[in-house]
């Protein structure tokens, strides 16, 4: 499947610390898999909910490293990726190069990678997902550690479906591999109470449109009369199946949320 999400791959160019990075700087990334990121969509110069991935990224590196970033330096960091004008995909990776793969804990020295590519076009096609049993590690954080979300991914791909939902073992349904999901039940939008990572975009939608927040089962999905996909890079995104459950690509409340999240003003990076 070419690059839907923005969250991985793709990207040209990269800078560590604003300086360009070299392969030898990225062994560490590349062989232990520790560290976390976001990835903001810029639409010239300015990104919906900027705030909330500067918290996340603050509180990632707290989490990971017990490090404070420096948030300015950051946001100047990101700035640099993206041109004034048109729309880029920034995604902001932070890991620590000198990471010794026997003694995690020494890792205290977070460093902040850049890169940047064209943003994809929107409307995007709806999705068709197969569910999967699996609950992300830290779910709470934005890892680099995405082995299970693209395994799972090509599993659900290999099958004739776009991408996989991860369900817990009792079958409440928590997330995609790189988004959140979310249904309407005909009289409001249903977030799933599950852990999950919660993305930026899920929470601007919370903030412009009226919903509830509740356990969603697979066994409950047949009453459910529309779903959709939400992440920074794609906005929101029509969800046609889960398994053998049909749903509505263009039902009204698709294009409600389309709408308002296009009506929230970006901040300047």
């Amino acid at each position: 499947m070419a690059e839907r999400d923005g969250e991985i791959g793709g990207e040209i160019g990269g800078e560590l610390n604003g300086e360009p990075v070299g392969a030898a700087q990225l062994r560490a990334l590349a062989l232990t898999n520790y560290g976390h990121f976001t990835t903001i969509r810029v639409d010239d110069g300015r990104v919906r909910g900027l705030a909330l991935h500067l918290d996340r990224l603050r509180r990632d590196c707290r989490t990971l490293f017990d490090a404070d970033l420096d948030m300015a330096r950051v946001r100047e960091l990101a700035r640099r990726a993206a041109p004034a004008t048109g729309s880029t995909t920034v995604r902001v990776t932070v890991f620590d190069p000198n990471l010794d793969l026997g003694r995690p804990s020494t890792a205290d020295d977070p460093q902040v990678l850049v890169t940047s590519r064209p943003a994809g076009g929107r409307p995007v096609p709806p999705l068709r997902v197969r569910s999967v049993r699996y609950v992300r590690e830290v779910p709470s954080v934005k890892s680099v550690g995405l082995f299970a979300s693209l395994h799972h991914r090509r599993q659900a791909q290999l099958g004739g479906f776009d991408d996989a939902l991860f369900v817990d073992h009792h079958g409440v349904v928590s997330e995609g591999g790189t988004w959140n999901v979310g249904f309407f039940d005909g009289a409001r939008v249903v977030w799933p109470d599950a852990d999950c990572l919660a993305g930026v975009t899920r929470e601007l939608l919370k903030r412009a449109v009226d919903h509830d927040t509740r356990p969603v089962r697979l066994t409950g999905l047949s009453h459910m009369q529309a779903a959709f996909a939400t992440n920074a890079a794609i906005g929101v995104r029509a969800i046609t199946a889960v398994d053998g459950v049909e749903l509505p690509a263009c039902h009204p409340i698709i294009r409600t949320l389309e709408e308002a999240y296009a009506e929230i003003e970006g901040e300047v990076l």
